[in-house]
């Protein structure tokens, strides 16, 4: 199984010169400023900022749920900011996936079914959505557990059905907002040892945001935000 389908050497997801600003009272309140970032296929990058930075602000940049002042934002080479909103609606559901601190897991339904669901709104027919459901729960390290609703499944197990339901539709990209805030630090290592699986044998490529330095460690490369800009670190 292979999500990625690009040039391995083109980013799939890259910022340029990106601004946003918020009104507080009179005053703008400039968060990001300038904001130049690449990301490529196969490639893991942890955003390793405190609260209050603009970490969210890019997150929400970089999956289309908010449009920059000014800059570009493209998403497997082509240009989203003034794309009308349906149009980013539907890159953003073909190309981007998403994860959060919480699972978000329907109750109802068992780990097969999470990751079946935004497959079948997609289009697929129940058969296709079964076996790529089986396929990536298999990855995840879920393969035994896929009958077994949320409540049955630990908080480990939760967010790697969550990180198998992200991916269901193959995105090229997966943003990834503390996806381990929640967890100890075993259950967590579980969840991210899945995720570097599928980043290795998919294509998949990963922006991360978190605070824990041991966790960013395990990524390829690692970024920070300073004065609205986006910075390397070694």
């Amino acid at each position: 199984m292979r999500f990625a389908t690009s040039d391995m050497t083109l980013p799939v997801l890259q910022l340029e010169k990106v601004g946003r600003s918020y009104k507080q009272g009179a005053t703008a309140l400039e968060v990001l400023h300038g904001v130049d970032f690449a990301l490529f296929p196969s490639q893991s990058v942890a955003l390793v900022a405190q609260s209050g930075t603009g970490k969210s602000t890019l997150l929400h940049i970089a999956g289309l749920l908010e449009r920059p002042d000014e800059g570009e934002v493209f998403v497997g080479g082509q240009p989203t900011t003034s794309m009308p909103d349906d149009g980013r609606t539907a890159m953003r559901r073909d190309t981007i996936g998403f994860v959060y601190q919480f699972h978000h897991l329907l109750p109802e339904f068992s780990a097969l079914e999470n990751v079946m669901l935004p497959q079948m709104i997609h289009g697929l027919s129940r058969a296709q959505a079964r076996t790529r459901a089986q396929e990536l729960l298999r990855y995840m390290g879920l393969a035994a557990r896929a009958t077994h609703r949320p409540g049955q499944l630990s908080g480990g197990e939760q967010q790697r059905v969550a990180i198998a339901r992200a991916v269901a539709n193959a995105p090229a990209v997966l943003l990834a907002d503390e996806p381990t805030g929640n967890l100890d630090p075993a259950t967590a290592d579980n969840v991210i040892a899945a995720l570097e699986t599928l980043v290795q044998e998919t294509g998949l490529a990963v922006l991360l945001a978190t605070h824990n330095m041991d966790l960013a460690a395990r990524m390829m490369r690692r970024v920070t935000l300073q004065n609205g800009r986006v910075v390397e670190l070694t």
